[in-house]
């Protein structure tokens, strides 16, 4: 599997400029998905230093990507942008998988992957 996420310019931007101002360059950007949430799965992003043996790694707009083998299939195909508007900006994620989710646009699940459905 050698693309699982798709990350815009934008996105991949704003990841680099978080991770200077963090004192973060040249570490990894992890994308993960953990139990939780309204639908049952949640989506985490954060900074590693270094690649675990089950992980794919995939670099765009020069960022190095992360995921887990676990986690692939479900992220395959989801696209991350970085969206500014006059309330402020924030990430956006589209999941081609996700079959529901809830207003949060946080939480999700698949239709082989129900997560841990938490109330919200």
């Amino acid at each position: 599997m050698t693309q699982v996420i798709e990350i815009t310019e934008a996105a991949a931007i704003h990841v680099k400029e978080m991770m200077q101002h963090n004192e973060e360059e040249g570490s990894f950007l992890r994308i993960a998905v953990k139990g939780g949430g309204c639908s049952g799965l949640s989506y985490g992003m954060g900074f590693e230093n270094e690649k675990a043996e089950n992980d794919f790694i995939q670099e765009e707009h020069g960022l190095q990507i992360l995921v887990s083998s676990e986690d692939a299939p479900i992220l395959k195909g989801t696209k991350i942008d970085y969206k500014e508007s006059l309330m402020g900006g924030g990430f956006t994620i589209d999941n081609p998988n996700a079959i529901a989710s809830c207003g949060c646009g946080t939480s999700f699940r698949t239709a082989k992957t129900e997560g841990t459905p938490e109330s919200c």
